[in-house]
């Protein structure tokens, strides 16, 4: 595809949209897991506080159109295009809707240089956006973006199989005590109550990929696989007997969702990986035509 000064103006103008809806206004579903979590709770109690002030925050971001956290986080474009699409003109556009987010206020500085710890102006460095391309058959480009906050990615974790000290084999089994055991070191250090990317398989770097990918699915989206989809219904349930509840103050709500993908292995390697995402599940989409019209929003 030719690349098209007017095209490229039409793209950079709606991935600035995208990234200021996506920092300041909560998808419904998430949301609305989080009232329904608030009615759970012991009026009065912690738990009920914490959520009530979580969703505080969730209405002043909206009114305001301010960020749903100070930590903006790590940006992630997951992309869709049609064959023969040029993709560099498009991450250009993103780069500099990204300057323009951070300037106006939508995004902080975020981006660190880890040898001097000086901040990116701009949060375009190394790394920052990250971008992640398939093809697709129609015309169309479909572009969904995940903001992910430091504080769930530090109680991120990644298990090899068998893991003794846990009882941990290479079953499904295993797999659940693996996921259930990063629930519970997690706490409330992820800013629960949260949501979690699985990945059974791959290797180090796919299953992280793959775990995260999760997140682009609404919380009521079931794995289409009925083995995967008992998983993810069992360790929602058990994960919220764990007694951890929002921010780590107990509670009945530890998460708001699970969701559960595998990926083949080699025989000398079986992964478990778990991607934690915090309350603030920060994910928005819009699907552009191929002269970079707003075809429509997604989330």
């Amino acid at each position: 595809m030719e690349r098209c000064p007017v095209r490229k103006s039409l793209w950079q103008e709606h991935i600035f949209d995208l990234v200021r809806r996506t920092a300041t206004d909560l998808p419904a579903d998430v949301e609305g897991a989080l009232r329904r979590a608030q009615m759970r709770e012991k009026k009065g109690s912690n738990a009920w506080w914490a959520l009530a002030e979580i969703l505080q925050n969730i209405r002043l971001a909206r009114r305001h159109e301010a960020p749903l956290c100070q930590d903006t986080g790590t940006l992630s474009f997951h992309v869709i295009v049609p064959p023969g699409f040029d993709t560099n003109a498009l991450v250009g556009a993103a780069r500099e809707a990204i300057a323009r987010a951070t300037r106006a206020g939508y995004l902080r500085q975020n981006t660190i240089d880890p040898l001097s710890g000086a901040p990116y102006q701009t949060n375009v460095a190394p790394g920052s956006p990250i971008f992640y391309f398939r093809q697709g058959a129609r015309k169309t480009v479909d572009v969904r973006l995940i903001m992910k906050g430091g504080g769930s990615e530090n109680v991120s974790v990644q298990y090899a199989l068998p893991r003794g000290e846990i009882g941990a084999d290479r079953d499904l089994e295993g797999v659940r005590r693996c996921i259930l055991d990063a629930v519970w070191e997690a706490q409330g250090q992820g800013c629960a109550p949260g949501i979690i990317g699985v990945c059974i398989g791959g290797d180090r770097a796919s299953g992280y990929e793959h775990a995260k990918a999760q997140f682009l699915r609404k919380l009521n989206e079931r794995s289409p696989n009925r083995t995967l989809a008992r998983l993810e219904t069992a360790v929602l349930k058990q994960a919220n007997k764990l007694g951890i509840g929002p921010m780590g103050l107990g509670g009945r709500t530890t998460l708001l969702g699970a969701k559960i993908d595998a990926l083949s292995r080699v025989p000398a390697t079986y992964l478990v990986t778990v991607s934690y995402m915090c309350w603030a599940l920060r994910r928005r989409g819009v699907l552009l035509g191929p002269e970079g019209g707003l075809k429509r929003w997604f989330y």
